[in-house]
């Protein structure tokens, strides 16, 4: 049946006696919403007396459309919700399923999930950094952090065949093995990344304009940002100091050592400082990687029925290539239950909760997605504030839309 109402749009009543205020309307297509954002704004010559962002452009029903699928066909669907950390959301969809199936996961292949989520998050916060200098005003940067990109994007490709929506990694283990050569190829990419972050700040950290234009602009406190539901490195630039890899580790983070950078003064500035040091933080966790990467062993859990078996056992034996039809044709089933499941994005935490009716397709999936929690700030870091400010404060936020609307 057709739907027959449609939802009123996003509006601010005028208050009586409110002459003085106008309703502006920035976005969807403003540059610096970076997507499909529209914020309905009331301001008073530039002032912002109230804003409040309107969502809800993509409309891509990604949850929804995971019940009509097996359990393996929703993992290149996790990809789409945020397009800069794809394997983050497979891991954390992985994660939940394999919670409830039980499987144990071999060494070699969490240490590989460890590596590559710490390089999603390197990719993640180079396009954060990159767009927001761009939208203060700073293109140089720009133009260095997507020089740092391409060297990430072709590492995702050497390993997945794709530069954005990767679907590495799979229920049970990973999709394939790492190819000849690739670690090496991250090696030397962790090796000079460190000074291309010294390159960024040499740029901006004590640029008189960049300080100016972030240093206590959009200031929001730690309990407020709690109250917000706020995480990630907009909650730890308010001091609250939780990181999910050390809190309630997952994939072997337990393993490696790492600071989690924090702030306590809660502003733009801030949220930028702490996005810096989580850049020097993610190599140094990619290099312990490399360290202790097991050269050899299985990239898959022992579970025949849930993993597809590998490619040459197919061509030779008859229960494998039967494995792999029903696996394909049917999918497996996951045992009836419910499980939730979370992991520490580069945006804060990313969950995955998951119920499972006993059959081969999922009974309900809902994603926890940082960004649509983080614009609920919005307002309170924008309201009082000059028109100029909310650009940089949609930037410290770091949204991205198709995590906000699915």
């Amino acid at each position: 049946m057709a739907l027959t109402q449609t939802p009123p749009p996003v509006t601010i009543e005028r208050e009586p006696g409110a002459d003085r205020t106008m309703i502006l309307n920035m976005g969807p297509q403003h540059p610096s919403t970076h997507g499909v954002l529209r914020l309905v704004v009331e301001i008073d010559g530039e002032t912002i007396v109230r804003i409040m962002p309107d969502i809800g452009y993509l409309h891509t029903g990604i949850e929804k459309t995971t019940e009509a699928k097996f359990y393996q066909q929703v993992v290149p669907l996790t990809d789409r919700i945020d397009y800069l950390c794809p394997m983050t959301n497979n891991l954390a969809y992985c994660l939940a399923v394999e919670k409830l199936l039980g499987l144990e996961i071999p060494k070699r292949a969490q240490w590989i999930r460890v590596m590559m989520n710490e390089i999603t998050r390197i990719n993640s916060h180079l396009v954060w950094l990159g767009t927001h200098a761009m939208d203060i005003g700073a293109l140089t940067v720009f133009l260095y952090c997507f020089r740092e990109r391409e060297d990430v994007l072709r590492l995702f490709e050497m390993v997945s065949g794709q530069r954005m929506m990767t679907s590495y990694f799979r229920i049970g283990g990973l999709s394939v093995d790492l190819p000849l050569g690739f670690l090496q190829r991250v090696k030397d990419f962790a090796d000079r990344f460190p000074s291309n972050i010294d390159q960024y700040e040499d740029l901006l950290t004590n640029n008189p304009i960049w300080i100016n234009r972030l240093k206590g602009v959009a200031h929001i406190s730690a309990e407020d940002a709690i109250a917000l539901g706020t995480t990630g490195p907009t909650l730890r630039a308010s001091g609250v100091d939780i990181d999910l890899r050390r809190d309630a580790p997952y994939s072997g983070y337990e393993n490696f050592q790492f600071k989690v950078p924090t702030s306590t003064v809660g502003d733009v500035y801030a949220r930028y400082l702490v996005r810096i040091q989580e850049l020097r933080e993610s190599v140094g966790i990619v290099q312990q990687c490399l360290a202790g990467m097991p050269e050899a062993g299985p990239i898959k859990a022992d579970a025949p029925k849930v993993v597809l078996p590998d490619r040459e056992n197919m061509k030779t034996q008859m229960e494998s290539l039967i494995y792999h039809f029903k696996i394909i044709t049917e999918g497996f089933t996951v045992p009836a239950g419910e499980v939730y499941q979370a992991i520490e994005s580069p945006r804060g935490e990313m969950g995955y909760y998951v119920v499972s009716d006993g059959t081969a397709k999922p009974y309900r999936v809902h994603m926890r997605s940082p960004s649509f929690a983080n614009l609920q700030a919005l307002p309170a870091m924008c309201e009082g504030r000059l028109i100029a400010d909310v650009v940089a404060a949609i930037g410290s936020i770091d949204i991205i839309l198709g995590d906000v609307d699915r």
